[in-house]
């Protein structure tokens, strides 16, 4: 997902903070409970208790070892879950389609547990994984767009794979903003012409964040278990933040990203949307590998974990070298107060701060980053869709313009494929033009920008708020995109850890932690060791909106 940094005026933020009952003096509150939440609300959509809201994936696994629960109760419970929230009540619409086959692999794994034990941590677990993630099962994989409808890949992607190696239960897909929020610049996110649009489970009218928008609605509203997102740049750690969890945004070849419709090959990944720190790191273990048909994992030989989860330490912080991405903060000042609890909150555990500690070549690489995407987009897209083989219902980026051409009522209501036509016009990935972006962005973000702050003051890891609130979706206009700090991290190809910081108007609001390539155990190290002193996290109540106090 493309993420753009924009800052409201002042003017904008103070209107904004009087239309939700905020001001500048409410903040104090934040220190109490961490949170602001509006002082009334009424008409909330009444969500049953359910037996397996926020449970984890040792909580999981202790009850399958006990036999109060079995892989197939938990497909069960989950459909049952599916069915009263996401279609009915309060309808969030985070799957666009379950897996038929869920209660027969279930079964297998169930019997497997009885005759040798468990695989590991994901034996049994159901888990959600994003449309644009093959399965060559019997769902479709169509990332979100009527033009892929029926289109039923020749083979698991290496996810997939990893995923069923380790016993989990690919339970269904989710929505997400079509084609990744790459087709358009004025797109809507979580808005997909074959799913609809998914919606925040904190309160309905909001936005889910994307493009991993369903993933996001879905996992924080106890849909299943875990799940696993993909990112560009903010579409993992965006909708994590929006939607209360932690999202790791791993480094570009941790992760292969073969058999998943790419945008960018300099930039694409996958990884886990989870409830807690420690679901997301077990997660992150069984993705990790070297794939024949993802070059860039040829770089992770030697440096990639089959054990995260062994570095979620509650002692973390303590002794830790962090900045400041000063220039990521102040699009908000309810945000930016927010951060600033947090901030103490990293000091109080231990953590050395310096502050600030800014990319210098902030904001130079934006427009390369876009020119780069046009390009690979291109490229990328035709050679997936040429691996569909002779049935595809699309072979071509031309293609697809053409059949949201026609079916312009369907898939372009809201808004149109600007981006996908700016692609088309794009020369090969030979074009000096290409090459010379490609060789900027890697300078700046990696060895001019992250790199070279993180020498520069020895730090460990680097923090900024991910972003603000989840903004009222907006059909008319398009998405309103406060700021956020995923840019940095998206180009330079490294990790990205979101987890929450707090709660604003009743909304979650998430803290980054980014650093350099292969980074991915002190992230977590930090992150877990942040997440469990605040304890922020806070299960969805499915308000229908955000009122004025």
């Amino acid at each position: 997902m493309p993420s753009p940094n924009c800052a409201p005026s002042r003017r904008k933020f103070l209107q904004a903070a009087l239309t939700t009952g905020g001001t500048a003096a409410l903040f104090p509150a934040l220190s109490a409970g961490r949170t602001i939440t509006p002082t009334t609300e009424s008409g909330a959509t009444e969500v049953k208790a359910f037996e397996l809201e926020e449970i984890t994936i040792p909580e999981l696994q202790e009850g399958m070892k006990s036999d109060k629960y079995t892989a197939r109760s938990l497909v069960e419970k989950y459909h049952a879950r599916i069915e009263e929230i996401d279609k009915r009540g309060p309808a969030i619409n985070a799957i666009i389609e379950l897996n038929p086959d869920a209660l027969s692999i279930a079964d297998a794994l169930d019997e497997e547990r009885k005759a040798k034990g468990p695989r590991g941590p994901l034996h049994g677990v159901p888990v959600l994984i994003k449309d644009n993630i093959d399965t060559a099962d019997k769902m479709m994989t169509t990332a979100g767009s009527l033009a892929l409808v029926g289109s039923k890949p020749p083979k698991d992607s290496f996810v997939a794979q990893r995923l069923r190696a380790a016993g989990a239960v690919i339970l269904g897909k989710t929505n997400l903003s079509e084609w990744a929020n790459i087709r358009s610049s004025h797109s809507i996110s979580g808005w997909s012409g074959r799913g609809g649009l998914t919606k925040n489970p904190y309160a309905l009218d909001r936005n889910a964040c994307g493009s991993s928008s369903g993933t996001g609605s879905g996992i924080s509203a106890n849909l299943a278990a875990v799940g696993i997102g993909t990112e560009t740049d903010g579409s993992i750690v965006c909708p994590s933040s929006s939607n209360g969890l932690a999202g790791i945004k791993p480094t570009v070849g941790l992760v292969s990203r073969s058999g998943i419709i790419p945008i960018s090959h300099s930039q694409d990944g996958a990884g886990p949307m989870c409830r807690t720190v420690r679901d997301a790191a077990i997660l992150l273990s069984a993705l990790t590998g070297i794939d024949p048909e993802d070059a860039a994992t040829a770089a992770s030989a030697g440096k990639s974990q089959t054990d995260y989860a062994q570095y979620c330490d509650p002692n973390g912080l303590k002794g830790a070298r962090i900045g400041v991405a000063r220039k990521y903060f102040g699009f908000s000042e309810a945000v930016d107060a927010l951060m600033e609890q947090s901030l103490g909150v990293l000091k109080q555990q231990g953590a050395t701060l310096v502050d600030p500690a800014d990319i210098e070549t902030f904001g130079k690489f934006d427009e390369s980053e876009l020119l780069v995407f046009m390009y690979e987009l291109k490229a990328d897209l035709n050679a997936y869709l040429a691996g569909l083989g002779p049935g595809a219902p699309v072979r071509t980026l031309q293609d697809i313009i053409d059949f949201n051409d026609r079916n312009r009522q369907k898939e372009m209501p809201y808004f149109g494929q600007d981006l996908f036509v700016k692609a088309q016009s794009k020369g090969p990935l030979t074009d000096k033009e290409y090459v010379d972006a490609v060789a900027k962005n890697h300078q700046l973000a990696r060895t001019e920008g992250i790199d070279a702050l993180m020498d520069k003051h020895h730090l460990d890891a680097i923090v900024a708020p991910t972003g603000g609130p989840a903004w009222l979706t907006d059909l008319v206009t398009g998405d309103h995109f406060a700021g956020g700090s995923s840019n940095a991290a998206a180009v330079a190809g490294y990790p990205n850890i979101n987890v929450t910081a707090g709660f604003l108007f009743g909304l979650p609001v998430g803290i980054s932690f980014f650093g350099r390539a292969w980074s991915e155990p002190s992230l977590i190290k930090l992150a877990y060791s942040f997440e469990q002193a605040t304890k922020a996290r806070q299960a969805p109540r499915f308000l229908p909106t955000i009122g004025p106090g």
